[in-house]
């Protein structure tokens, strides 16, 4: 697997773990750490999952979760945020790298859908 969005997910995981390791181990903050870790990770889960899928239906639904998840993301780095656990300039940086995998994951599920509702019109 070597698209684009596969590197960015599997390289945010990287960083999604190191936090959870900093978080828990700097920190000893276990719960809101625990779901990030769970959520940033299964962006990538859910796009590797997309590559096998059976249909485009599948496709669609396996890269629409992976969108799902970078929203979660997002929000468990702000609650971190916000109750002190990240500094800003961290929240900064991989908060834009969610946000970024976001984006990329919303064209990918509405281009899906446009194309297959191209497709069930003729």
């Amino acid at each position: 697997m070597d698209s684009i969005i596969y590197k960015k997910a599997y390289n945010f995981s990287l960083r999604i773990i190191k936090a959870y390791r900093y978080l828990i181990e700097e920190k000893k903050e276990f719960i809101l750490s625990k779901q990030l870790l769970r959520s940033g990770t299964s962006i990538g889960a859910n796009i590797a999952e997309a590559n096998g899928a059976i249909s485009k239906a599948d496709f669609r639904n396996k890269m629409s979760i992976a969108y799902k998840e970078s929203l979660e993301t997002q929000y468990w780095l702000s609650l971190l945020k916000d109750s002190d656990f990240i500094d800003i300039k961290s929240y900064q940086s991989i908060n834009q790298d969610a946000v970024e995998i976001s984006k990329i994951l919303c064209s990918i599920v509405k281009n899906t859908n446009t194309k297959n509702n191209h497709k069930d019109t003729s």
